[in-house]
This record gives C-alpha cells, sequence and structure tokens, in this order.
C-alpha cells in the first residue's frame, strides 16, 4: 500500500460529496465520536487523492485510512482499516456520460467485509442548463454476502439573486444476498429504501452545503461510489451541514454530519454518530 501512496498524491481524487470541474488534488480528515455504542468510541479518518480532467475523460480515485478506538471487551483490539475508491468517466456527448466506479475494502483487522470489492456503472444526462439526472448501479462482494444498489439522482440549478443554488433529491435501494448464513448480517433486512434530499450554494468565493438521508439503509455506497459503510451499522438518519471558501487555487471545507442508527448483528438500537471533516483541495 505504501507504494500507491505518491501516486495517489500526484493523480486524481474525489469524495465528500464535492463538486469538482478543475483538475486537482486534495486531502482530507475526518473525526468521529460515538454515543450509545457497544463497540466504539471515537475515530478518525485520513483520506488523499485527485480529479483528472482531459478533454472527455475523468479520472478520480481516493486512499483513505481509519481507526476507531473500541470498548475491550466486547470487542479485543481497536479498529484499522484502509480502502480504495476509483471513478472514471466519460462524455459521450455535451449532455449525456457514462461512468464506472471500482471500491476495494483493502484492510479491515476486525469486520469480516476486509478484502470485499465492489464495481458501480451509470450515466449521467443533461436535460439543458438547469435539470439533470443521474442513475448508478453497485455490486458489492464479501466473503459471506452480497449487496447490490440503485442509486437515482435528480438536479435542479437556478439562481437566487447573487447565489448559485443546486438542489438534489436522492432515492438508494439496496438489495442484500446471503446474509441468513452468517452471524454478520444477523437482525438486517433484505431491502432497503433511503430518500434524501441535497442543496448547494455558491456565493461569491463562499460554499454552503446541506443535506439529509432518511429510510434505513445498510451497507451502502456514498458520496457517489467514494464513501462504502461496510460495518454492521444500520442508519436511519443523517444530516448533513458544511461550508467552504476558496482562496485563489485552494479551497477549504469544513463538514459536519449527525447520524441515528442500530448495532447489528447485536440490535443495539439508537446509537448516535457526529462527525466533522476538514478537505483541502488544490485546483491544478
Amino acid at each position: 500500500m505504501k507504494r500507491l501512496l505518491p501516486l495517489l498524491v500526484a493523480a486524481p481524487l474525489f469524495a465528500l460529496e464535492s463538486q469538482t470541474i478543475h483538475s486537482s488534488v486534495f486531502g482530507y480528515y475526518e473525526t468521529k465520536n460515538y454515543t450509545n455504542s457497544k463497540q466504539k468510541l471515537d475515530g478518525r479518518v485520513y483520506g488523499m487523492g485527485g480529479d483528472i480532467h482531459a478533454n472527455k475523460h475523468a479520472l478520480r480515485f481516493t486512499y483513505e485510512n481509519g481507526a476507531a478506538t473500541t470498548k475491550k471487551p466486547p470487542l479485543s483490539k481497536d479498529l484499522a482499516n484502509e480502502k480504495l475508491f476509483v471513478r472514471y468517466q466519460y462524455a459521450l456527448t455535451n449532455t449525456l456520460s457514462l461512468h464506472l466506479n471500482y471500491l476495494n475494502v483493502l484492510h479491515d483487522n476486525i469486520a469480516i467485509t476486509s478484502g470485499g470489492k465492489g464495481y458501480g456503472v451509470g450515466g449521467s444526462y443533461n436535460y439543458n442548463k438547469q435539470l439533470s439526472c443521474d442513475i448508478s448501479t453497485y455490486y458489492n462482494k464479501y466473503h459471506d454476502f452480497k449487496s447490490y444498489q440503485s442509486d437515482l439522482l435528480l438536479s435542479y440549478k437556478t439562481t437566487l439573486q447573487s447565489y448559485k443554488l443546486k438542489w438534489s433529491i436522492i432515492g438508494k435501494y439496496i438489495k442484500l444476498q446471503d446474509i441468513h448464513p452468517n452471524s454478520f448480517t444477523h437482525n438486517a433486512q433484505n431491502h432497503y429504501f433511503t430518500p434524501g434530499i441535497k442543496l448547494h450554494a455558491h456565493y461569491k468565493s463562499y460554499h454552503f452545503g446541506a443535506g439529509a438521508y432518511f429510510g434505513k439503509r445498510l451497507f451502502a455506497v456514498m458520496g457517489d461510489g467514494f464513501k462504502l459503510q461496510h460495518h454492521a451499522m444500520e442508519f436511519k438518519t443523517t444530516y448533513i451541514i458544511g461550508v467552504g471558501k476558496s482562496f485563489n487555487k485552494f479551497v477549504a471545507r469544513v463538514q459536519y454530519a449527525y447520524s441515528k442508527a442500530d448495532e447489528l448483528p447485536i440490535n443495539n438500537p439508537n446509537v448516535t454518530i457526529t462527525n466533522l471533516s476538514f478537505i483541502l483541495n488544490y485546483k491544478l
């Protein structure tokens, strides 16, 4: 994995549901705190990568390193994991583009989802300068079970005085297969549907964002294929707010997320997770 790091810094990446129209490199740091969890106390995530655009091609990828302090017992050691995300996009026309995703849990020292791989395919279509849609499907294969996910994203751009606004509505459908023979997915449902809404506002050099997800989800692919929830935690609601500012070629952002979830398979309800993220982006 160490040999990958220089390549990841020098080439492309995209994460945290940011909007990138320039080639760029960036890094991020995220803190996590768990309340009412029977397994975790707090955690942190480091990520780096880039996003490169050349004519009709776009290549993005992220390397992510995560860790968490756990409760011992029931767990015997603290959590450590690594993930890799890749996305290639090709513009067929000015209005239609196709994209392929690759997701890999490179290592997890606790969860049986270690080594799991995911693949995604989808397309984006711009009806006009204001209205667009994106359809994506994902297939994730773990050692003991599989997941299938379909996403529908509808976006609408408008202006309000000096503000540029983008509204988005989201629908996520998740189907789990082979969940009953193993203990890791005990108490999981076979099907999940999660609706959501997002708002992005741009005013001069400032950026504002907010979003919310409702309905349960488990082992979900998030963030356009750059986030993967690979632990047995059934999320119920998530609220996100963020702010950013551009400084010449730099963009600095802060994002806060609040989630409610149930821990499976122990069926521990009403766990609260708070995330605070710091992202620095440099435009090439």
